[in-house]
């Protein structure tokens, strides 16, 4: 039986091998996980659609091959099969989202290696490259159980305990402690026999072919393939990644030689390589490996130094890892977008009644506690339907305006700082069913539960920095939406109503909202409309709506 690359959606024509989970020879049952891939939309763990041994593989964890591909070939007869001395990819049949993120394990390709497994830095979501080893659970030589947790990791989304996909003993730790590297890489290997294992040689990293996207002569001096790193034309690694973004914007090793890669050990990291690019096309030349660059590969800007006065005792406190990739996305944030904010007051007096009267109600009938949190997303979610643009994204000169909503919700972490998970399909939900997702997602968050699923694909962010009191903020917009909503606390101010065609002075329970959102899409108009409508919706909430 051949294994195919499922097609995963109706504009998707490939996907990425992330992991195999059986080797060939090994016996598979029906529906049991046979391997994980990953697409422009989702990963997704693919069972076997039939009982029988694996027979071959035939697209190596890395590679990327279009719908329909022949990846692996299964024997459903029971007879034993060979097995191959290449350790490769496969997949089949109906989409699965993963429940929580797995990491990755793929045996060695010798026989007398048979029984030590590679354990990789997993990826988390569609768009992390990196991640940062926090802290390991066990050391070198002692035992692990399955599904015990083996380490904890950091990315620029998420902080997440990784657990081991096998029982074994830890045969050797690869990657310390407060390390980054790129997804793939091999961070520790895990023995099942509990024997001594001869450690691989450094620097025999299997370099994987990719499917070239251009054609090699779009440059005189380029040909980024495999087999030019195996002929010595260069001794410097580079990801499948950046080879293929180097192909496809004409970019030479002579080239990718001088970029300074801020990956471990100097790797070049796909952020520098779009640096780079972006540097040639704003300069009309190539720049010179021979002088340095003034741009910062952590923040594509310039990078300043400046004296800092001491006059007294201090403290150097490290930034954890959280807060360096906050840090720069922030910077390359307000560098992408040109943030404009507005503000608008709503009188909440209604919503709060209702709250105090009904909350317990809810709490009791539902299961669910109901916030202001949730009346305001759902109202958020009123004015996105009304106003689609605020619910775009810009891809140079093109606007992908999305017709669903994935709601993020910035939930603090401490003492890292913000996270923002997602509300998938948050258009299809009532007040309460936003609640408990709100809920579930900031229990989650907290507590290191959360899957790529959850921290990927968001369209539109609610930050409620009023929950610790403040009164009014301009948030910086999370990349690559056009805005972000803010939400001021709750206080009792004196306003003046109108109370049968008179004016009168009366206490009541104000809310400053704010949208920061990027003028070069969402210009005043839209902004300040989008802001009233959420305003109308929430001062003439109907408690029946809940």
């Amino acid at each position: 039986m051949e294994i195919v690359m499922p097609k995963m959606g109706e504009s998707v024509s490939e996907g990425t091998i992330i992991k195999w989970y059986k080797k060939p020879g090994d016996k598979i049952e029906r529906d049991e996980i046979l391997l994980e891939i990953s697409t422009d939309k989702v990963d997704t763990e693919i069972p076997s659609p039939s009982a029988g041994v694996l027979k071959e593989i035939k697209v190596n964890e890395g590679d990327t091959v279009e719908v329909g591909t022949v990846m692996a070939i299964l024997s459903t007869n029971g007879e034993p099969t060979e097995v191959q001395t290449e350790n490769e990819v496969e997949k089949k049949t109906e989409q699965r989202i993963p429940e929580k993120v797995e990491i990755k394990a793929s045996e060695y390709n010798t026989e007398t290696e048979r029984d030590l497994y590679e354990i990789e830095m997993p990826k988390m979501g569609e768009s992390i490259t990196e991640g940062t080893v926090i802290k390991w659970y066990k050391k070198a030589g002692e035992s692990v159980k399955k599904d015990e947790v083996l380490l904890e990791i950091s990315t620029d989304k998420v902080d997440t305990e990784i657990p081991s996909p096998i029982d074994g003993n830890v045969a050797e730790i690869l990657v310390g402690e407060q390390e980054t590297v790129d997804v793939g890489t091999i961070v520790a290997k895990v023995s099942t026999s509990g024997k001594v294992i001869q450690k691989q040689k450094p620097g025999k990293e299997e370099r994987k072919e990719i499917k070239p996207s251009a054609p090699e002569s779009m440059h005189d001096n380029f040909t980024p393939t495999v087999s030019n790193l195996k002929e010595g034309k260069t001794e410097r690694f580079y990801s499948p990644l950046v080879l293929n973004i180097a192909q496809k914007e004409n970019v030479s090793f002579d080239e990718l030689s001088g970029i300074d890669g801020s990956g471990i050990n100097g790797r070049v990291m796909k952020k520098d390589i779009l640096s780079y690019i972006e540097q040639r096309k704003t300069s009309g030349k190539k720049i010179s490996t021979n002088e340095p660059s003034h741009v910062s590969s952590k923040t594509n800007a310039p990078q300043f130094i400046f004296d800092i006065p001491v006059t007294g005792e201090v403290e150097k406190i490290p930034m954890d890892n959280i807060r360096q990739k906050i840090m720069q996305h922030m910077v390359a944030s307000r560098d992408t977008s040109v943030h404009v904010t507005s503000l608008t007051e709503v009188d909440m007096t209604k919503i709060d009644k209702f709250l105090k009267e009904k909350r317990e109600e809810y709490w009791k009938k539902e299961g669910v506690k109901l916030t202001f949190l949730a009346i305001i997303a759902d109202a958020c979610i009123k004015a996105l339907k009304k106003f689609p643009l605020v619910n775009s994204s810009i891809d140079g000169n093109t606007i992908i305006q999305k017709k669903y909503v994935n709601l993020g919700i910035a939930v603090a972490i401490e003492p890292a700082g913000l996270i923002v998970p997602n509300i998938k399909g948050a258009d299809q939900k009532n007040i309460l069913g936003l609640a408990k997702s709100i809920h579930d997602l900031a229990n989650r968050s907290r507590n290191k539960k959360l899957t790529p699923d959850d921290i990927t694909a968001g369209t539109f962010t609610i930050t409620n920095y009023g929950v610790f009191g403040t009164i009014f903020g301009t948030p910086i917009i999370n990349q690559p939406e056009v805005a972000i909503l803010g939400v001021g606390a709750i206080v009792k101010r004196p306003v003046v109503i109108e109370v049968d065609g008179t004016d009168t002075i009366a206490i009541r329970s104000i809310m400053d909202l704010t949208i920061s959102h990027d003028h070069r899409l969402i210009d005043g108009m839209i902004g300040s409309l989008f802001l009233k409508h959420i305003k109308e919706t929430l001062e003439g909430f109907d408690p029946e709506s809940v």
